[in-house]
């Protein structure tokens, strides 16, 4: 840090901007993370889980925050897709492992909360890090040379570049002038941890509806987590219900899939919504997780968008450091980020945008079409592998941080 100017100031403290702290931090830039404290334990204990594709695991590995995490998680050997809609068109059943890419595993099921204890346990030791427990940051001015934010607590930090790691709503985001699209979807999800009497064996099922998506992930021994997208109002409903008639549910839904029920874990309910930016980087600027995208929990792509954010903007900051102390926060850095993270997050937008619609789509036409496409991957293998290699992550331009 130089003249009081940090070289990078990351606001929000959830698992993307962790990990952008730990891989700006990694790169040999001096970093501030500022964001509420982590408290895992607190009265209303976060439900999800993520999956996360092997790019991500190489990410954590290559930060120093796995070794911790992988006790808690679980790999994910395969994928299983299933047509639950009741339409007289049924698309047909679709497994696909992982073997099939070379691989022992899609994976990982990660639960939301250890990631980001691993993750600000790693941060308080690495020696370029400063961490800021703050209620949140109020206001942040922009100027030509750095940008200066303001805690709610009165606590200035300036710093050349900013990662807006605060949300969907968020303050950097607007004060740097990027505006964005959004729009809601007619549904909400309900998620949880449950157990059941029989192994999972490593296989996440996805079962279309005509309300969206039915996921259950696997967990460490019998359990898995749930996200179980519906109406909202029916979602409401599931999510009030006591945990006997919710795990009847859950039983009538899957079919005896994982056998009876057992017990069923604090239950979340999330309105579903998306979010594109006009660019991913301006103004000293960089969006990271749902500052720069929200997406529907299909395919399990959010967080995983999240981590290639945070590893990519480490990159672009690091190699502009190392042209001779180039400003990390620059115009050009801006305009690379932007670049690099637009194909990735947009096409996978769209792909999870088209998917969840065609399951609320009554047109015959859109059945068709998405029946014909599991079809297409039962039946061929090379685009089968091609569609599962893309899914998980780009084939191209993958950041170094994520690499082997």
């Amino acid at each position: 840090m130089a003249d009081g100017v940090f070289d990078a100031l990351v606001v929000g403290g959830g698992p993307a901007g962790s990990a952008a702290a730990a891989a700006l931090a990694t790169k040999g830039l001096d970093t501030v993370l500022a964001g509420p404290p982590h408290r895992p334990l607190g009265p209303k204990p976060d439900s999800r889980t993520a999956a996360l594709f092997a790019g991500s695991i190489d990410f954590l590995r290559n930060l120093g925050a796995w070794a911790e995490l992988e006790a808690s998680s679980v790999p994910i050997a395969g994928i299983r897709i299933l047509d639950d809609t009741g339409r007289l068109l049924k698309a047909p059943d679709t497994l696909f492992r992982a073997e099939e890419v070379g691989l022992d595993a899609f994976g990982y099921n990660v639960p939301n909360d250890p990631l980001t204890t691993s993750l600000r346990a790693r941060l308080e030791r690495l020696p370029r890090v400063t961490m800021i427990d703050t209620a949140g940051v109020e206001a942040l001015a922009i100027g030509p040379e750095h940008a200066v934010a303001r805690t709610k607590e009165g606590r200035t930090i300036a710093a050349r570049l900013v990662v807006a790691a605060d949300g969907r709503r968020s303050l950097c985001r607007d004060a740097a002038g990027i505006t964005t699209e959004t729009w809601g979807y007619p549904q909400a999800a309900v998620t949880c941890v449950f157990s059941h009497s029989r192994p999972h064996d490593r296989i996440s099922t996805e079962l279309h509806r005509p309300a969206g998506p039915f996921t259950v992930v696997p967990m460490p021994g019998l359990a898995s987590s749930l996200v179980w997208v519906e109406r909202p109002e029916e979602a409401e409903r599931l999510s009030k219900l006591d945990d006997a008639s919710f795990r009847r549910e859950i039983e009538r839904r899957l079919r005896g899939l994982l056998g009876a029920i057992g017990d069923v874990g604090p239950r979340g309910l999330f309105p579903l919504s998306g979010l594109k930016p006009a660019a991913f980087g301006a103004n000293r600027v960089a969006l990271v997780g749902e500052a720069g995208h929200v997406i529907p929990p299909i395919g399990a792509q959010g967080l995983n968008l999240g981590l290639r954010d945070a590893a990519t903007i480490a990159d672009c900051a690091a190699a502009a450091a190392a042209r001779d102390g180039r400003d990390v926060g620059g115009a050009d850095v801006m305009a690379a980020y932007s670049s690099a993270r637009s194909f990735d997050v947009s096409s996978r937008l769209t792909m999870v945008d088209m998917l969840n619609r065609s399951l609320l789509a009554d047109a015959l036409p859109v059945h068709l079409a998405r029946g014909a496409g599991l079809a297409a991957l039962n039946l061929i293998g090379p685009l089968r592998r091609l569609v599962v290699r893309e899914g998980m992550q780009p084939s191209h331009g993958l950041p170094s941080l994520m690499r082997t």
